[in-house]
């Protein structure tokens, strides 16, 4: 009886309250945002608009068509291919180079040396490299961490890459709620395996009961760009620009086919006689030979003027400028990058362009470093210990290097550098890793130039003053 009263004295109340607020008015509204309204403007242009959640927009399917079309895009359009081919390089370059940084000197460049070895014997950086354009193209890319015996190396691990069209779920009409597409999730939703196909889908075998092998998630490397919390599979990099892509093309098509139509007819005969006026007989579309040097008369009352060609027009050059910077933006880079053409640039310009662009480079950099390059080193770690006879307990401090940034202008940089480390606002360290080296390797391989140039007379040892002498041996 308590709970009925109050849920009755509570709803007696909300009536008394809706009763003096239509006594007072309608309440004002004090604020509206434009683009939540509907209008008939507006509707063809949200029509595509969805609540879907990131698995769900990201769904099989649309993966699949985006792929196709990215793929298709990037084997068929010079531009297309030359922007991920410099996305890749520009990220991965020569490939990353380890430093490591214990306590034991001796024990880092050991490491150092058999890393470098073991990452030439597999073809690390030109792996990397294809991992970053799957990532661009295709929208992620896996890596399968296993054994191969045909490693010429000690650690036999190698890095084996998969196409993003094998990871796939079982065909099922009741999917699991824990999967998403071949994705296996734990209750935190952490991978816990993947589902790989044996052969590619669209491959030559033929395997229509799509036999797999699941593979757990610590032999797995994914990375995709996840612009969406709650994302579990990436969609391609350059989705944004697809159609842009492809008008490019067609309008670089219509231009073409233009030219050529014009340049098909040298002449063209009208007449300003009307219809029924008096003109001689010219049969419709019919052709005229016509000699070099020679003068020529037309028929009664027609005359002949040359095709005047309207092609290429003059805003085929800003079109392209103009849609190859929209389609560069989506990947951070700038224009003169993407088209491959600075000749609109000056200094000033060219450097701020490319300080944005660099700054997405080592962003790209540092996530490659911690979702790839280290799961591979803590892996080849453990396999690399079982030769020497200890562990790692965990994995030890270390950094990477990648390719510096050549500068515009070495000489103004080089003066930059020697006042920073001058003022001690910088150091050595720092300055070799923004070119991409060791400094303590660079030291060491100073110190053996020296020695030699020493040994051979290069080097001119000059004698200390005799007063200098003489106050030393005082001292």
């Amino acid at each position: 009886m308590k709970l009925l009263n109050t849920i009755f004295n509570r709803t007696t109340e909300k009536k008394s309250a809706s009763a003096s607020e239509l006594r007072r008015g309608p309440a004002r509204i004090r604020g509206r945002y434009d683009a939540a309204q509907t209008t008939n403007e507006n509707q063809k242009h949200w029509a595509a608009a969805d609540g879907f959640s990131a698995d769900m927009a990201a769904s099989p399917e649309v993966r699949k068509a985006l792929r196709e079309r990215s793929r298709y895009e990037v084997a068929n359009n010079s531009y297309a291919r030359g922007i991920v081919l410099t996305l890749a390089n520009d990220t991965i370059g020569t490939g990353p180079r380890l430093q490591m940084l214990t306590e034991d000197a001796c024990l880092n460049r050991e490491i150092e040396n058999e890393f470098s070895s073991w990452s030439q014997s597999i073809g690390l950086a030109a792996k990397l490299r294809t991992m970053r354009m799957a990532r661009c193209q295709d929208g992620e890319s896996f890596a399968v961490l296993a054994d191969n015996p045909s490693v010429g190396h000690p650690v036999q691990l190698d890095l084996q890459l998969i196409e993003a069209d094998r990871v796939t779920s079982e065909l099922s009409f009741n999917q699991s709620d824990d999967e998403i597409d071949g994705i296996r999730l734990d209750a935190f939703g952490n991978p816990v395996s993947y589902r790989v196909l044996r052969y590619h889908p669209g491959g030559a075998a033929l395997d229509y009961q799509q036999k797999a092998v699941i593979i757990p998630a610590s032999s797995m490397i994914h990375v995709f760009r996840s612009d969406r919390p709650e994302l579990h599979r990436g969609i391609p990099e350059i989705t944004p620009a697809l159609g842009l892509f492809a008008q490019l093309r067609r309008f670089t098509l219509a231009v073409l086919t233009a030219a050529e139509s014009a340049a098909n007819f040298a002449g063209i005969l009208y007449t300003d006689a009307p219809a029924t006026g008096e003109a001689d007989a010219v049969e419709p579309m019919d052709l005229i030979e016509l000699e070099r040097n020679m003068l020529l008369t037309m028929p009664g009352g027609w005359k002949m003027s040359q095709l005047d060609p309207k092609q290429p027009a003059t805003t085929y050059a800003e079109f392209k400028k103009e849609i190859l910077n929209e389609i560069a933006r989506c990947l951070n880079m700038p224009f003169n990058v993407a088209a491959g053409n600075s000749s609109g640039y000056n200094y000033s310009s060219g450097r701020l362009d490319h300080q944005t662009y660099y700054k997405a480079i080592r962003i790209d950099q540092a996530f490659t470093a911690s979702n790839v390059l280290d799961r591979i080193l803590q892996s080849w770690l453990l396999e690399y210990s079982m030769f020497r006879g200890d562990r790692f307990a965990s994995l030890p401090t270390h950094q990477w290097f990648w390719d510096g940034m050549e500068h515009v202008d070495p000489y103004k940089e080089a003066n930059a550098q020697a006042a920073r480390l001058k003022s001690k606002t910088t150091t050595l360290a720092y300055e070799y890793a923004r070119q991409g080296r060791d400094w303590e390797e660079e030291l060491r391989q100073l110190a053996r130039e020296k020695k030699v140039m020493t040994e051979l007379g290069l080097i001119e040892i000059k004698p200390k003053p005799a007063q200098e002498s003489f106050q030393e041996s005082n001292t």
